[in-house]
Order: structure tokens, then C-alpha cells, then sequence
């Protein structure tokens, strides 16, 4: 054989030993491929969620909105309302609320409000001490959003629902003005927070809590705040009686330049309030910042118009009500309300309420010194009923769960429940609430000739004007 013949042999065994190789080969280069991609799988499932600084920011700034709502927007608004002779008592109920409220939250409020077991007991009501004093809660410890693996900080959390709680038992504050001992209002607020608003923010918003295991809609604060807050409101201006003018002498706000300026402050805060429920800087919270200027806008156009129709003039500060009464309404539908279904819910809210005010407190008179349970209180109710309706896929919502197995009536009986609920329970609170004040004071009311100086003078030592 010669060399030539010689090499192609040697080359063509070798090429069939190459050709029958490539299976095992292939097998073999495979499998670390193989066992490569199984650990890539498990290790993205082991992945722990990640707080994100984008939806950190828009929370630390929703907070920051929720307090510059409260003071000075909520406390000028009240202010302006009142003669000119009460203006500092209130601006410091506000203040004074807002801060005492502000370190009960840290003390205990957190823990009850928001944790606890999910089953069993009264976790259903309420929550526990396991974290009395923020205990365990650090920069490094996470709360969930409503994307899974997504987070914020927990402290991130603790200081928005701060706000929350902050604001709800200062809204009380327009409902007793210019009449009320401060200690015995500050006493008063510190236990209405603790036995109506700790309970009902957890049964509404806790994911072991009673009313949302039942489905109750609430995004921003419906019932938890408005309801509660308006109920309370009248209760308690009810048993504190009313003002020694009311019903016999005008009693006509003394500054409405400050109420339209703290209505505008309310209006620009409350975009934290609402969006900032949402918890995340997505789309849902553009939808929510929407609805919070559509639906004030229609209140406070529907209010005026009203106004205009019924009693011959559309007012300024007729139209910061319905604004307001907007807003109100259409919290605890910020989330799930389509953009025409927020417009619908605000002008419902801006004429109801203006009946209630105009028409319901004359009728049964009730010194609601500035009609917390007129806008507040029927504006809340409107709005947590009023959700089940503009809620609805059909109509443009955002329902959770499956859209084509949402039901209008269910959810609005769902709804009403919470409504009943909130009103009973904010009512036994608050009337247990004032018999304890008014034993422990001596009575809540200043005496009479303290509320003729006003409370800026016989409370404080002070003139709001000299």
C-alpha cells in the first residue's frame, strides 16, 4: 500500500470514530449546560424582594404631602372658619392633635394597627404588641407592596400611616370648636384613637382584619378616616352641647382668604393621601392622582351650582366645601374609580353634602361648629358606597380580582356593612370617650364667660390679632 492510499485510510477512520462520538459528546456537554440552567431557575426563585428607591421616594414624598395637608392646610382651613377670637385655639388643637397623635402612633399605634396574628382571638379587630415602641422595625426591615418581590422600607410604611392617624382625630376638631376645655380635647382624642381609629384601620386594612377578609373596598381612607372621624364629630358636639349663639345669632367664619388657602393646601396634600395609597409609582397611582382632581373639581362646581339654584348665589366658600367634600368622597374610590366614574362620585358628593349641611343640620340641630359630619362624615359614607358602583369593570373600574366575576350588588352590601360598622363603632367609642373627659375635667366645656373672651384668650393667653 502505498503512502497516499495510506493516510486516507488513517483520515477516514478517523472520521467515523469523530462521527460516532458526537452523541456521547453531545450528552456530555450537555448535561453541565443542563445542570447550569437548573441552578440559574433555583437561584431566581431563592431571590429575596428587593426594596425599590423609585417607590421609596413617592412614599417618603406622599408623607411629606399627608403632613403639609394637616398643618397648616386642615388647621388654617378650621382656622378661618372660626371667629377671629378662636382662631389660635384651633390651630393649636391641630397642632397639638397632630403631634401627641404623632407619638402614640410610634408608642403603640403601629402594632395595633397593623400587626398581629392573621387568625384567631380578637386578631380579627385588632392587633397586638409585637411591636410596642417600633420594636424590631429598622432601616433594614421591609414592607410588602402590591407587586410581589417588590418593597419598601418598613419605616417608609410606619411614617405614611403615621399621617394617617395624625389627621383622622384632628378632623374631630371642627366639629367642637370654640367651646371645648383643651386638655379635656386632648384627652379626648388620645382615646378615640386608641379604641376607634387603631381597631378600624385594622379590621379595613390589615390582611388578617375582619372587614378585609370580607372584601371591603377602602384605598385611602373612607371609612377608617372620614366615616369614623364625621361620626365622632357629631357625637361629640352633640353631648358637648352647642355654642351659646347657635341658632339665636350668625356666627360668621372671620377670615375665609385663610379657609380658601388651607382648602388649597388640603387639595395638594391630599394627592399623597390618595395616590400615595397605592403604595407604588405606577399607573394605578396616576389613575388615583387623576381621580383626585376630577373629583374635587366636579364637587366643588356641583356644590356651586347648587348653591346658586337653591339659595341665589354660588359662595366661595361653598365652593371650598364641595372641593373638599370631592376629595372626601372620593378617597376610599381613588384606586378603583375609572376617570368619568371619579367625576360622577365628586358631583354626587358635592350636592349631598351640601344638603346635609344646608337642609339635615338645621333640621335635627346639631352644633357641628364646621360641619365635619356634613362633609366628612356624608362624604365618606357616599364615597364608601359609591365605590362598590364606580368600582365596576363595566363602568370603566378597576375591581380586584377577575373583572368578569365582579357584582355591583354584592360588593355595595359588602360595603354597606362597612359603612354600619364604622358609624357604630366610632359612635360607642366617642360617647364612652366624652362621659370619661367630662368626669375627669370636671365637665368639657369652658365656662361661659371663658367662651364669650374666646378660647384664644382664656385658653392660651393669646390674641390671634392685635
Amino acid at each position: 500500500m502505498t503512502a497516499n492510499k495510506t493516510s486516507k485510510l488513517i483520515g477516514a477512520v478517523a472520521l467515523a470514530s469523530l462521527v460516532l462520538a458526537l452523541p456521547a459528546f453531545a450528552q456530555d456537554a450537555a448535561a453541565p449546560a443542563a445542570d447550569a440552567a437548573a441552578a440559574a431557575t433555583e437561584a431566581v426563585a431563592e431571590v429575596v424582594a428587593t426594596v425599590d428607591k423609585g417607590d421609596t421616594t413617592w412614599m417618603l414624598i406622599s408623607t411629606i404631602l399627608v403632613i403639609a395637608m394637616t398643618i397648616p392646610g386642615l388647621a388654617l382651613f378650621y382656622g378661618g372658619l372660626v371667629r377671629a377670637k378662636n382662631m389660635l385655639s384651633v390651630l393649636m388643637q391641630v397642632l397639638s392633635g397632630f403631634a401627641m397623635i404623632s407619638l402614640l402612633w410610634v408608642i403603640y399605634g403601629y402594632s395595633l394597627a397593623f400587626n398581629g396574628p392573621t387568625e384567631g382571638g380578637l386578631s380579627a379587630f385588632i392587633g397586638d404588641f409585637s411591636k410596642l415602641f417600633l420594636s424590631g422595625v429598622t432601616p433594614s426591615t421591609t414592607s410588602a407592596t402590591f407587586t410581589a418581590g417588590v418593597e419598601i422600607p418598613e419605616l417608609t410604611f410606619v411614617i405614611f400611616q403615621l399621617t394617617f392617624a395624625a389627621i383622622t382625630p384632628a378632623l374631630i376638631v371642627g366639629a367642637i370648636a370654640e367651646r371645648m376645655k383643651f386638655g379635656a380635647v386632648m384627652a379626648f382624642l388620645a382615646i378615640w384613637f386608641t379604641f376607634s381609629y387603631l381597631p378600624i384601620a385594622h379590621m379595613v386594612w390589615f390582611g388578617g382584619g375582619y372587614l378585609f377578609g370580607l372584601g371591603a373596598y377602602d384605598f385611602a381612607g373612607g371609612t377608617v378616616v372620614h366615616i369614623n372621624a364625621g361620626v365622632a364629630g357629631l357625637i361629640a358636639a352633640m353631648m358637648l352641647g352647642p355654642r351659646k349663639e347657635f341658632l339665636k345669632e350668625p356666627i360668621p367664619p372671620h377670615n375665609l382668604t385663610f379657609t380658601f388657602i388651607g382648602a388649597c393646601m388640603l387639595w395638594v396634600g391630599w394627592f399623597g393621601f390618595n395616590a400615595g395609597s397605592n403604595l407604588e409609582a405606577t399607573g394605578l397611582a396616576a389613575q388615583a392622582t387623576l381621580n383626585t382632581i376630577t373629583a374635587p373639581a366636579a364637587a366643588a362646581l356641583a356644590w356651586a351650582l347648587a348653591e346658586k339654584f337653591t339659595r341665589g348665589h354660588a359662595s366661595l366658600l361653598g365652593a371650598a366645601s364641595g372641593a373638599v367634600a370631592g376629595l372626601v368622597a372620593i378617597t376610599p374610590a381613588a384606586g378603583f374609580a375609572g376617570s368619568m366614574g371619579a367625576i360622577v362620585l365628586g358631583a354626587a358628593a358635592g350636592v349631598i353634602c351640601l344638603w346635609a349641611v344646608v337642609t339635615l343640620k338645621p333640621m335635627f340641630k346639631y352644633d357641628d361648629a364646621l360641619d365635619v359630619f356634613g362633609v366628612h362624615g356624608v362624604g365618606g359614607i357616599v364615597g364608601a358606597l359609591g365605590t362598590a358602583i364606580v368600582a365596576a369593570p363595566s363602568l370603566g373600574g378597576y375591581a380586584l380580582g377577575d373583572p368578569a366575576a365582579y357584582n355591583i350588588g354584592s360588593q355595595f352590601m359588602t360595603q354597606v356593612l362597612a359603612v354600619v360598622i364604622a358609624v357604630a363603632w366610632s359612635a360607642v367609642v366617642t360617647v364612652v370617650a366624652m362621659l370619661i373627659v367630662k368626669a375627669i375635667f370636671g365637665g368639657a366645656r369652658v365656662s361661659e364667660s371663658a367662651e364669650s373672651d374666646g378660647l384664644d384668650l382664656s385658653s392660651h393667653g393669646e390674641r390671634a390679632y392685635n
